[in-house]
C-alpha cells in the first residue's frame, strides 16, 4: 500500500476516533492497517470496550451487524457495502419463521455467521468454537441449528443431543475434499492438518485438529510441528505466519479463497471514514432480540 494512502487513514482516524477491525480472511494489506484483527465475534466483543465513536469493520455485511447489536451508540462502517456472505444468505427470517411453526417447541441455536433478523429470531448463538458448549447448555434434548450443516454435524457427534441441521454451507469450507487434503500430505508428510468445522464431516474426521481461526491460531502456536497443513479461507496463512514466524503454513486449498472476504481495498477504508460511507445500523426492534440471544451465549 502506498505510503500516503497509509498516512491518510491515520489522520482520518484520529480525525473521527475511530478504530479499524479487520477479520482473519482479510486481504494482508486491511490486516496490516488494522487496529484489531481476530475472528468476527471477538473483534465486535473488543469493539464494545473501545473509546471509539467510529468502527470501520474490514468483513462482510453480518459481522458489521453483530458490531452494531453491541455497539449501538457507535457509528458501524462496512467499507464495502456488498460484501456479503452467501452461508448467511442461505437462510432468511420467512424461511427461518416457516421453520419454527412447524417445530415450535425446539430451541433454535444460531451460528454468528448470519443476518441481525435471523439472530433476532432464534434462542441463543453460537461460534464454531462454542457450539458443543452452547448445545450442551440447554435444556431440551432436540436443537436447530441455523444455517450451517457442517458446524450442524460435527457439532452432533460431541453431544447427545438430537440436532436438525439446516441445509446452508460456506461454499469455500464445504468444497475442501478427502483428496485434496491427502495429495497435501504427500507433499507435506510431516505436517499436521488442522481443519474448520464449517468443512464436511469426511474432512473433519481425518484432521488433527478441528478449530475455529483464533483456535488455530492458539494451536498452531502451542504445537511442536514445524508445519501445517490449514483447511479454511487462505487469509488465515497470514496471521498464522506472524504469529509463528519460524514455522511453516499451506493451505489445504488454493481454491478457498472467499470472493466477499477479498473485497475491502485500503481506498475503500479511506473513503468510508472520509464520508460515513458503508452505514450499517440495526433497527432497535431487531436488536434487542438479537442481542439477548448473543448475550446468552457471551455468558455462558
Amino acid at each position: 500500500m502506498e505510503e500516503n494512502l497509509a498516512k491518510t487513514i491515520q489522520k482520518l482516524k484520529n480525525k473521527k476516533n475511530a478504530i479499524i477491525l479487520a477479520h482473519n480472511y482479510q486481504p494482508a494489506e486491511i490486516q496490516d492497517i488494522a487496529d484489531l484483527c481476530g475472528d468476527s465475534l471477538e473483534l465486535s466483543i473488543q469493539a464494545s470496550k473501545t473509546g471509539a465513536d467510529v468502527i470501520v469493520f474490514c468483513g462482510v455485511h453480518f459481522m458489521a451487524e453483530t458490531a452494531s447489536i453491541l455497539c449501538p451508540d457507535k457509528t458501524i462502517l462496512l467499507p464495502d457495502p456488498t460484501a456479503g456472505c452467501p452461508m448467511a444468505e442461505m437462510v432468511t427470517p420467512e424461511q427461518l419463521s416457516a421453520r419454527i411453526r412447524e417445530f415450535p417447541d425446539i430451541p433454535v441455536v444460531t451460528y454468528v455467521n448470519s443476518s441481525a433478523a435471523v439472530k433476532a429470531m432464534s434462542t441463543i448463538c453460537c461460534t464454531s468454537a462454542n457450539s458443543i458448549k452452547v448445545v450442551n447448555s440447554l435444556h431440551s434434548q432436540d436443537v436447530l441449528m441455523v444455517p450451517d450443516r457442517n458446524l450442524a454435524h460435527y457439532t452432533a457427534t460431541k453431544t447427545d443431543k438430537t440436532i436438525y441441521a439446516w441445509e446452508g454451507y460456506c461454499p469455500y469450507h464445504d468444497q475442501l475434499t478427502v483428496e485434496e487434503v491427502a495429495a497435501r500430505r504427500q507433499e507435506y508428510p510431516e505436517a499436521l492438518f488442522m481443519a474448520h468445522p464449517e468443512c464436511r464431516m469426511e474432512v473433519l474426521e481425518i484432521a488433527d485438529e478441528v478449530a475455529s481461526t483464533s483456535g488455530m491460531l492458539a494451536y498452531a502456536r502451542n504445537s511442536e510441528a514445524r508445519s501445517l497443513i490449514v483447511g479454511t479461507e487462505v487469509g488465515l496463512l497470514y496471521p498464522l505466519q506472524k504469529a509463528c514466524p519460524d514455522k511453516s503454513f499451506v493451505a489445504a486449498s488454493e481454491n478457498m479463497k472467499c470472493a466477499d472476504m477479498k473485497k475491502i481495498k485500503p481506498a475503500d477504508v479511506a473513503a468510508s471514514l472520509e464520508d460515513l460511507r458503508g452505514l450499517v445500523k440495526v433497527p432497535e426492534h431487531i436488536r434487542e432480540p438479537a442481542m439477548q440471544a448473543v448475550r446468552k451465549m457471551i455468558e455462558l
